[in-house]
């Protein structure tokens, strides 16, 4: 079992300092997918972090659109295909795919040709991934941020239309939470969940901060199923003064559970 937090670079060094593992990372400011591969130094900067860069969100930028009347195929295969390969560069093995300004639904829009977008869009970056030999995992996001994915149950409908080994799901408990979905989406789901990210339902603090997020529940499913991946931090403020408790009481609700 490998814990993160999801961070810039430059908090590497006080998260290894508080034990952490790795950090998960901006793709859009690391990999830098619309830049040519003749101006991104992405992957000489991993070399200077004091910890590996394991995991990656903001997948898409919002402006390249995968919902809609105005999606481009070619250009999202381009981008995917660069950021896969960048992705392997540096060592990241999870991208994350919420990106909810992209793949927010245009109001009148069809659904079920949104939904069709984005399985479409799913088995484009599952093949550039396959190829890469790096994993994206889609995120349901709670309909605060987002019209569309909003549930693990609705996450496994498309990986479920992909069935692919490289286009997995991903559990986030803040959104878990805040959609109120049972815990019994996540066991149908467990064998497919590859990558976790964890943030207290009350103000998305860190892990215990709240005091009033019990994880053991979720994770308890997550053991039952064999789960041995990462574990990231996804906070709307996490300082470093925090990150010696937060992985205590991470590692504490995963060894109760």
């Amino acid at each position: 079992m490998k814990f993160g937090i999801c961070t810039s670079p430059e908090q590497a060094h006080a998260a290894k300092q508080a034990g952490w593992d790795y950090i998960e990372a901006s793709v859009q400011a690391l990999l830098q997918g619309t830049l040519p591969d003749d101006q991104w130094t992405g992957d000489r900067a991993v070399e200077a972090f004091a910890l590996p860069v394991r995991a990656g969100f903001l997948l898409v930028p919002a402006a390249l659109k995968i919902t809609g009347p105005n999606v481009d195929p070619a250009a999202l295969r381009n981008y995917i295909e660069t950021i896969t390969r960048r992705a392997k560069k540096v060592g990241m093995e999870m991208l994350v795919f919420g990106s909810g300004g992209a793949r927010q639904v245009p109001e009148g829009f069809d659904r079920a040709r949104a939904e069709q977008q984005i399985t479409d869009f799913a088995r484009t970056a599952a093949e550039a991934a396959g190829k890469a030999g790096v994993t994206i995992v889609t995120e349901p996001l709670n309909r605060g941020e987002c019209n569309i994915v909003n549930s693990v149950a609705e996450a496994m409908q498309h990986v479920r239309a992909v069935n692919h080994p490289n286009f997995q799901c991903l559990l986030d408990t803040y959104h878990f939470w805040l959609e109120d979905e049972p815990l019994e989406n996540v066991r149908a789901a467990a064998k497919w969940i590859k990558h976790v990210h964890v943030a207290d339902k009350e103000g998305r603090v860190p892990p215990g901060e709240s005091q009033a997020s019990d994880y053991r529940p979720v994770f308890e499913i997550l053991k039952q199923a064999g789960y041995d991946g990462m574990i990231s931090v996804e906070a709307r403020t996490f300082e470093p003064t925090s990150y010696f408790t937060a992985l205590e009481f991470l590692k504490d609700q995963w060894q109760q559970a």
